[in-house]
């Protein structure tokens, strides 16, 4: 259980922050960065739930539990693996979580028409915000496969599978809200030349 009685400690005023092993770490360290942006995705979905004003309440729900699986992640992140078999309690994605986006991400797809073009971020307010939780996600992978491939630092592989079908169920979830698809902006190649 989290307890946060008092939200100010003055214990990053020099510019560290304190990963949850304890070790402390600049504030521009790359694991700092990776669960940063993944705590940015979260806001950004926060935003687009709101935008979906309870039009789409299966979509609501997925997008909540995918929430909850982002303070997983952050949880998994700013606890690096030791490389050895755990013996601790530290809290780690699970294939189970990547398991159930793909199977979401079907469901949603399967009720939209195959593109024949790219989507252009916008069509419906929802979509737009959900278009900017995507991209924000893509930052979030990229900087935790950066952050992977330093010398002494790990990120799990299904943290990784995690955040690259969070992207993607993002985009799918773009198109379900823009009324199936039929609201969805369809780029149009060289249109403005």
């Amino acid at each position: 259980m989290v307890v946060l009685n008092k939200i100010y400690t003055r214990s990053g005023d020099d510019g560290t922050t304190a990963l949850g092993s304890g070790d402390r770490v600049p504030k521009h360290h790359a694991r700092i960065w990776a669960f940063g942006t993944v705590d940015e995705t979260n806001a950004a979905i926060g935003v687009a739930r709101l935008e979906l004003d309870g039009t789409q309440p299966h979509v609501n729900e997925m997008l909540e539990r995918i929430q909850n699986d982002l303070f997983d992640l952050g949880a998994d992140l700013c606890v690096p693996e030791s490389g050895e078999e755990e013996q601790d309690a530290s809290l780690r994605i699970v294939q189970a979580q990547v398991d159930r986006l793909e199977s979401e991400i079907d469901e949603l797809n399967g009720e939209l028409e195959p593109l024949r073009s790219f989507v252009l971020p916008g069509g419906t307010r929802a979509a737009a915000a959900l278009h900017v939780a995507r991209t924000v996600c893509r930052r979030g992978e990229r900087l935790m496969a950066e952050l992977a491939s330093e010398k002494g630092e790990t990120v799990g592989e299904a943290a990784l599978h995690y955040i690259n079908r969070l992207s993607d169920f993002l985009f799918v979830a773009s198109r379900y809200v823009n009324d199936k698809g039929k609201a969805d902006v369809l780029w149009t190649p060289g249109e403005n030349r």
